[in-house]
């Protein structure tokens, strides 16, 4: 047996030969060892390599194939899916719109020719009518044959035929549009067609369910494809759409483009519809369109059919077809419910062996070059290993895990390796108590981290003052703790503590109201004017601070107060914000309160810096917010002050947006179900947004925001036109007094006057009734205006005194006219045309698409007097429209932040409308979203009930409520939204907050929600 001679030699032997016969052995030993432990590992190595390589083989394969079959089959779906729902589409539609679809502006006319046009694989969509009626859209672009066979003019991109039903004549009318539904010419052709009688009239299923028939020819384009159809939902007919497979066979050879194999599409009963790729064992050309599998051409493919036979579902994996391997991917796709094809996409699996069999025999190569490399390299390394070595190894090993177990001592003849066992049992030593420290010191500060990012992410004061107590605590395994802010009025406060009662309404004063002095008595005062950290080991040893209310607290719940830290929290501007009190350290081992440690209190004071930092930014951020709150209030007010009429719409609109947003949020069901502002800021984003909706009005001028007549500018100039009517009658009175002197007959003379007079007072009443411009303008009206402008009267006086630099600089090129000098009753001088002093252009970014008037302001009287309806002018329109533009300009010349990205959306879309019909972008419904269509609501609802308007009077609820449903029956505003205005009762609600008594009527909401 080996004793200690395999250690360390007896006094009697050779030393040099023992010692050289005990290395021998060892080295010998471990030589084997290592020799074997690497044959082995490179044996396992290469059998499992090996065969890996064939299966890496095939799943590389089949991953490709299944990648290209899922493509196919989702392009065959999406194919479909436009199909679908153009018929789906045609189906839902009443069997009355299909008789007025000969009408050019019948909006399913439109709808039908945009679906025909945005889907190239759709060769048309037609509904057939049980009573012979037919209405089809052909599309033809990209298809020569189709326009050819059906004597399309050139140019033509739609053929539309229609048989009236019932039909006073036996014809059908053919009209060809082009890209823009314009007509390019028209046909009639004797009636030879009966709906009811085709293939795809007769195969819709009668539940309303899609059917589609079997894949066939189109004789028009050659091409092969399929027809969806459906039975109409409401009326006896039958919705079809032709769909073209051509688009899906480019798509499959596209997608076999330079890959081995090929791929087919099958139907049900395993006729090839389409075809790509040529696999190594034949060619698919052999197979014609609309063949079955079976009995195709090649052999290739009847033995495809035969190991497809009966596999019905989804199919991946290796097949053997003809004695060879193959990768296979099947995927079905239903056409229509129970017509399902499906996608084959197969390849040879030799195409892909050859690679992996070379880098098979590479790994063969390098394994063996390193066995070979490894075994004298084994015999060296052990050769010069010792077993002290591979002791002091190995516990070099636990230890660099971390695991300092054991403590082994190694005996060695030489030396160094005695002195190298020494220091590494002190350096395992002292690494075991570093260690534990680093634990701790780790774990602490990962929590003051994960603290730190904590209260930066924290929103309100309540949470973030409760994560500032709670991180505390548990950092410093406190049993209790309070937390101290110090208030404008120079005191500290109880903001937050452990115990959730009441919190001491008192404030502790930093300093002695009486005399200004420091308050020192307290620790938490103490460590506030200090700015340091003040700890208490034994609160009842305490002899520097008063803890006199501590001591009562404790009597009074039966706590015991031990120890206590104090630590404030100072911000970087070197301002104190409060005190954070921790009460109690925790013994871990025995559980009992006792002092707190010098480095936990480091990781408190760490902590309180965090603290205040988030404070600090807490209380920034929510200063700002108030301030830009403030601020945005500040602005709304000024627009509002800004018109004695208007006041209050920027206040009002904001609120009632809020009503409806609520309610909405509210909808557990419906088009609305899904709409929710999930957090305060996206509240505080559509507040602000509804604040500044009318921010851009700053910039228009009072006088046309208030203009209630057409000839009123700063004033109204009806009162010039008064006064030439005056001039007119006095000059018919002179005229009279003149006759009369003159020995005209007096009687003759005042019946001329009188008929003058007459006539002078009823145009000037009726002059003043068109000011006013309560009704629309007829005709007659326009032509009478025209006869009283051409009146004459004479000025005596140069119009060209008392004028600012601006009016003569628009009479510039004008010459006066010499005095006395006849003029028009009502003119449109040079004078009254305002130019503009600069090109308007509108950034392209911002999508404005409103047509620019070219004058800034025309306030010619005649032209102001003939406007048709209403007040304004089509210049001072804009100039009104204009606001929204200047919210868009003004509103993205602002950096807002993130979360309030979208306040210029919110701001500036409450002239929008659903129908696109609305300014200044004319969006459109995809484009609106639903707090947009909300403002929509708030801004139209509050404008027809303001009473302070001078144009127009306040409607009743009833009246506004009724303009609202005309609105939406017009495609203005969102009929979802409305509803639930009506059925929420916020227009009741609103009316009673905003409205006086006498606007506030009985509203019948069901009389509006039958729509």
């Amino acid at each position: 047996m080996i004793g200690p001679s395999s250690v360390r030699p007896h006094a009697t032997e050779d030393p040099a030969l023992s010692h050289k016969a005990i290395k021998f052995r060892v080295h010998v030993l471990a030589t084997v060892l290592l020799a074997t432990f690497v044959m082995s590992l490179m044996a396992v190595f290469l059998l499992f390599a090996l065969g890996r390589f064939g299966q890496v083989a095939r799943d590389n394969a089949a991953a490709i194939f299944e990648h290209m079959a899922d493509a196919q089959a989702q392009k065959l779906v999406a194919l479909v899916g436009g199909a679908r729902l153009v018929v789906e589409t045609a189906a839902q539609q009443p069997a009355r719109v299909y008789r007025e679809l000969e009408r050019p502006d019948a909006v399913l006319r439109s709808t039908l020719l945009a679906m025909v046009s945005a889907n190239p694989s759709l060769y048309g969509a037609y509904v057939g009518l049980a009573d012979g009626g037919f209405y089809q859209v052909i599309g033809l672009t990209g298809d020569p044959r189709a326009a050819a066979t059906l004597g399309a003019p050139p140019g033509a991109r739609f053929a539309v035929r229609v048989i009236a039903s019932p039909s006073p004549r036996a014809e059908e009318r053919w009209e060809f549009l082009d890209a823009d539904a314009q007509r390019l010419g028209e046909r009639r052709d004797p009636l030879r067609f009966d709906p009811t009688a085709r293939p795809w009239y007769r195969i819709a299923p009668p539940e309303g369910t899609l059917g589609a028939t079997a894949p066939y020819v189109f004789q028009s384009s050659g091409a092969l494809g399929i027809t969806l159809v459906r039975r109409l939902t409401r009326g006896s007919g039958v919705a079809a759409a032709d769909l073209s497979l051509a688009s899906l066979s480019a798509f499959m050879a596209t997608t076999m483009a330079n890959r081995p194999g090929g791929t087919l599409l099958l139907d049900g009963e395993d006729r090839i519809l389409a075809m790509a790729g040529e696999p190594s064992a034949g060619n698919l050309d052999y197979a014609a369109p609309l063949s079955r599998l079976g009995t195709a051409g090649t052999p290739y493919l009847r033995a495809l059919h035969a190991a497809l036979d009966g596999r019905n579902g989804p199919e991946d994996g290796i097949l053997d077809v003809d004695g060879e391997a193959h990768v296979l991917a099947v995927r079905p796709v239903e056409v229509a419910p129970g017509i399902t094809y499906r996608f084959v996409s197969f390849a040879p699996m030799q195409v892909f062996a050859a690679p992996v069999l070379e880098v098979r025999d590479q790994v063969l190569l390098v394994s063996l070059a390193v066995l070979a490399f490894s075994l004298p390299l084994a015999y060296l390394v052990s050769r010069r290993a010792s077993r002290a070595l591979g002791q002091l190894a190995a516990d070099s090993e636990k230890i660099r895990h971390m695991d300092f177990s054991g403590d082994p001592r190694v005996t060695s003849l030489f030396y160094e390796i005695d002195v190298l066992d020494e220091a590494h049992r002190t350096m395992k030593h002292s690494l075991r108590e570093r260690t534990a420290a680093l634990e701790l010191a780790r774990d602490k500060l990962s929590s003051l981290v994960e603290s730190g990012l904590a209260l930066s992410a924290v929103r309100d004061t309540e949470s973030l003052l409760g994560s500032i107590l709670l991180t505390g605590r548990r950092l410093a395994n406190a049993d209790a703790g309070t937390l101290y802010l110090v208030t404008e009025a120079g005191g500290l406060r109880f903001a937050l503590r452990t115990r959730d009662d009441g919190l001491p309404v008192r404030e502790i004063p930093l300093h002695d109201p009486a005399s200004g002095a420091p308050n020192e008595r307290y620790a938490s005062v103490y460590a506030a004017l200090r700015r340091e950290t003040v700890v208490i080991d034994d609160i009842r040893r305490e002899t520097r601070f008063d803890t006199s209310g501590t001591l009562s607290f404790d009597t009074e719940t039966g706590y015991r107060t031990v120890s206590q830290v104090n630590v404030p929290l100072v911000a970087s501007s070197g301002e104190v914000l409060g005190v954070l009190q921790l009460i109690n350290a925790i013994d871990g081992r025995s559980g009992q309160p006792g002092p707190f440690d010098p480095e936990i209190v480091s990781f408190v004071e760490a902590l309180a810096a965090q603290a205040a930092m988030a404070i600090d930014n807490h209380q920034l951020l929510e200063g700002q917010r108030e301030m830009m709150d403030a601020l945005i209030r500040i602005i709304a007010g000024a627009i509002d002050a800004k018109s004695a009429y208007t006041g209050g719409h920027c206040e009002r609109v904001p609120e009632l947006a809020v009503m409806l947003a609520e309610a909405a949020c509210a909808v557990e069901e419906g088009p609305l179900a899904g709409f929710a502002f999930t957090d305060p800021d996206q509240w505080r984003e559509f507040r602000i947004g509804a604040w500044l909706h009318d921010c851009g009005k700053v910039t228009t001028p009072e006088y046309v925001v208030d203009k209630a007549t057409k000839l009123e500018t700063l004033y109204n100039r009806i009162h010039e036109i008064r006064t030439r009517f005056e001039v007119l009658l006095r000059d018919a009175r002179i005229r009279q007094l003149e006759a009369e002197r003159d020995g005209a007959d007096p009687a003759a003379a005042a019946a001329a006057y009188e008929v003058r007079r007459r006539q002078l007072l009823d145009d000037f009443a009726f002059l003043a009734e068109c000011n006013i411009g309560g009704e629309s303008m007829t005709d007659d009206a326009l032509a009478r205006l025209e006869r009283i402008a051409g009146e004459r009267w004479t000025r005596h006086f140069d119009d060209r005194l008392g004028l600012s630099q601006e009016e003569e600089r628009r009479l510039a090129g004008h010459p006066a006219a010499p005095l006395p000098a006849e003029e028009r009753l009502l003119a449109d001088k040079a004078q009254h045309r305002v130019p503009r002093t600069e090109a308007v252009h509108f950034d392209p970014r911002l999508g404005i698409a409103m047509e620019v008037p070219e004058l800034l302001y025309n306030l010619g009287e005649l032209y102001n007097l003939r406007t048709r309806r209403g007040t304004l002018t089509r210049e001072e329109r804009f100039k009104i429209n204009e606001h929204i533009i200047q919210t868009i300009v003004m509103l993205d010349r602002l950096p807002l932040p993130k979360n309030l990205r979208r306040v210029p959306e919110y701001a500036a879309t409450h002239h929008e409308t659903l129908d696109g019909s609305g300014y200044p972008r004319g969006l459109d419904a995809g484009q609106l979203s639903i707090p947009a269509r909300i403002m929509a609501i708030a801004d139209i609802f509050e404008a027809l009930t303001a009473s302070d308007r001078p144009y127009k009077r306040g409607l009743a609820l009833s009246e506004a409520v009724a303009m609202l449903a005309r609105f939406r029956d017009d495609g203005h505003i969102d009929p979802d939204l409305f509803a639930l205005f009506l059925s929420a009762g916020i227009h009741r609600r609103y009316g009673e907050r905003f409205l006086p008594a006498s606007q506030i009527d009985e509203v019948r909401p069901a009389d509006h929600l039958a729509h």
